[in-house]
């Protein structure tokens, strides 16, 4: 069965999502989304400590109970801060809610669909479209696609080939560079 290529976010879009944020929690959680290229559920269960703010990386619990090291920007380094500094719980979640200690996932869904429909983002975002956006974004910056496979946590090279489908702009980008 033949594979689609994934959908990601382009940039103007995650300008429009940057700019809807109305909270640390918001900004933070979508920075996080999209430099880690995390599932949703590794998202959900990170806590604070598994936090390395020195190397800007996080340790997480992915599939298969499988454990790896991602990496954030700077700039999702002072939006975690922020948050964290805002928070007046003692919850080692990551990310939290007022209700409910650790934001559930259909949670951490909802939010970003908010932060869509506020930014007026035409595209449907969820969550893991922003791990899409992260691997697109590094193979079209010229990483290797083992080195994306590693980053996705993906068992099966064959996993991460799919991204190597690329959409056509960046495909006339390299024809013409190259013939």
């Amino acid at each position: 069965m033949e594979k689609r290529i994934p959908k990601f976010l382009i940039e103007e879009d995650v300008i429009h999502l940057k700019f809807s944020c109305l909270s640390m929690r918001e900004r933070a959680l979508l920075e996080f989304l999209y430099t880690t290229g995390c599932r949703v559920g590794e998202v959900q269960k990170i806590n604070i400590e598994d936090l390395n703010w020195e190397n800007r990386s996080a340790i997480v619990n992915g599939k298969g109970s499988k454990q790896r090291e991602v990496y954030f920007t700077t700039e999702c380094k002072v939006w975690l801060k922020k948050y964290l500094a805002s928070r007046k719980d003692s919850c080692k979640a990551l990310f939290v809610t007022d209700t409910y200690p650790r934001m559930a996932i259909p949670t951490i869904r909802w939010s970003i669909k908010r932060l869509a429909d506020r930014g007026e983002v035409a595209t449907n975002v969820y969550p893991h479209r922003f791990r899409h956006t992260y691997a697109c974004q590094l193979l079209n910056n010229g990483a290797p696609l083992d080195f994306i496979q590693g980053m996705l946590g993906h068992e099966k090279a064959s996993t991460t080939q799919i991204y190597a489908q690329l959409r056509g702009e960046r495909r006339r980008e390299l024809y013409r560079r190259f013939f």
